[in-house]
């Protein structure tokens, strides 16, 4: 294996889909060089198209700042095989069908064709680094760097190292994803990671109270949107704790443990500390940081007027298109 890259300049999608190609929409409106491959040349040109075609839209629309299509494409190429277009790139994103056996296939060409010092991702949300990584050679190389969808406004990004994952790629990865305006979080190699174990125990638990009878369907969705769903585009759940007060939660909790059992007993996390009197913003002493009296004063106003933001642009939007009722 040669030097390690350090600061990415190449990039190759393999999978040209609407994941592929919006990781690739977004590397290319950044400036970046990004080749796209597919099954097959004609694929991988016929996506070209429709990605053009997309970043045009969204500029028409005024969801991405003018001269974002210019920059897709100037920057964003098809018209090779895969191993041709992974031959010279710093780093290659696999966005394939979400099958280990598919996956695995293609990361044996990616890898069998790139340079033995290229970073190569998988976009896998559920798979773990281990499952992926045997078909990779120099799997020091290799980590999972998982986007969302619609990726060209969903900034967040997973990143999950194998045992074999040097710290210079993952670093060389968190940098490409500042230049892009995106935010990587390095979470471990388990399955579901973090995204998608957080989003599925809300969605168990809302089925849940739906079987139960508690609520229905659109009243769970309009309680999730309308209350915490409302915050966490600004804060996540320890800062949201830290701000409600964590003596408030474990006392919560204890009625949670009382009616549910063990599922919803208070988390040792909490319990210990709020055993340590850390009550978050109400004494400075939180989860997440502790904070004095010029940080909670900062904070409450950031809050404030990002709750205020979004009420607003709630107004302007309106509710979300729906089909129409049955009488």
């Amino acid at each position: 294996m040669g030097t390690p890259i350090t600061s990415i300049q190449t990039v190759t999608v393999v999978g040209a889909g609407y994941m592929g190609g919006g990781i690739a929409q977004v590397l290319a409106a950044a400036g970046l060089p990004v080749q796209i491959a597919d099954v097959s040349v004609e694929a991988a040109d016929a996506a070209l198209e429709r990605i053009i075609g997309e970043a045009r839209a969204s500029e028409e629309q005024g969801l991405v700042p003018a001269g974002t299509a210019d920059a897709v494409i100037a920057n964003l190429s098809a018209g090779k095989t895969i191993e041709d277009a992974v031959a010279e790139a710093d780093f290659i994103e696999e966005a394939v069908f979400e099958l280990p056996q598919v996956k695995q296939e293609v990361l044996g060409r990616i890898s069998a064709a790139a340079r033995p010092e290229a970073i190569i991702g998988t976009n896998t949300s559920t798979i773990p680094v281990h499952v992926l990584a045997p078909a990779v050679s120099h799997p020091e190389r290799f980590l999972t760097v998982h986007f969302s969808n619609p990726m060209p406004f969903i900034p967040g990004v997973e990143l999950v190292a194998g045992e074999a994952t040097e710290q210079s790629a993952i670093d060389a990865i968190k940098d490409l994803l500042a230049r892009a305006d995106c935010e990587g979080a390095q979470v471990a190699d388990t399955p579901g990671m973090v995204l998608n174990r957080l989003q599925y125990v809300l969605l168990k638990e809302a089925t849940s109270i739906v079987e139960e009878g508690v609520a229905t369907v659109e009243d769970v969705d309009t309680i999730v949107r309308t209350t915490f769903g409302f915050r966490l585009g600004f804060f996540g759940p320890f800062a949201i704790a830290d701000q409600a007060g964590l003596d408030v939660y474990a006392n919560s909790f204890k009625t949670f443990e009382a009616a549910y059992g063990e599922r919803l007993a208070t988390p040792k996390l909490l319990q210990d500390a709020a055993d340590a009197d850390r009550k978050g913003l109400k004494n400075g002493k939180g989860l997440v940081e502790d904070y004095d009296d010029e940080t909670k004063a900062e904070l409450i106003a950031y809050r404030n007027k990002a709750y205020a933001k979004m009420r607003e642009l709630l107004r302007e939007l309106g509710p979300a298109p729906r089909g129409a009722k049955l009488s």
